[in-house]
């Protein structure tokens, strides 16, 4: 095997050598740079996915948040609804119980209205048939004083009432 002859030695050295002077220089000037720019990057995606974990957390917390808040609404609306409800129905009691009060009074003073008007009725016939009654006595008189004999018995009649009294 002549490969072993043939291997230049002095040439594998130098390469070697160059290889080692570079690995050294790359450690020297440029390992550093780009372990600090990798720790950089691993810190940045450490502190983007930290960023994103809080993100979420508060996006989260918005959600019950709003959650919350809609449920308080919802109930703050029911309430409302209840109320105007409530009102409304109060209302409507009101007006039906003023409108029978007003009505009940209505037909008080109807009743009273007839009353008065019955009691003027009445007392207008007793007038008329007070009127009535002298008028007849008036001319039952006249017919009984126009003769002597009946004014003399009519007086005969009256003393004997008196005295019976």
């Amino acid at each position: 095997m002549d490969i072993f002859n043939d291997f230049p030695v002095g040439l594998f050295f130098m390469q070697t050598l160059i290889l080692v002077i570079l690995i050294f220089l790359m450690v020297k000037f440029a390992w550093k740079p780009i372990l600090n720019s990798l720790n950089e990057r691993e810190t940045g995606i450490a502190d983007a996915l930290a960023a994103a974990e809080k993100a979420k957390k508060e996006m989260q917390n918005i959600t019950a948040d709003s959650e919350r808040l809609l449920q308080e609404a919802r109930a703050e609306r029911e309430g409302m609804i209840k109320e105007a409800r409530e009102i409304k129905n109060k209302m409507l009691a009101d007006a039906k119980e003023q409108a029978k009060a007003e009505g009940d009074k209505m037909i008080v003073l109807a009743q009273q209205a007839i009353e008065g008007e019955k009691k003027a009725a009445v007392a207008d016939i007793k007038n008329q048939v007070a009127s009535l009654s002298l008028d007849i006595a008036e001319k039952v008189i006249q017919e009984q004083l126009a003769n002597k004999d009946k004014q003399l018995q009519l007086v005969e009649n009256m003393l004997g009432d008196i005295k019976l009294n």
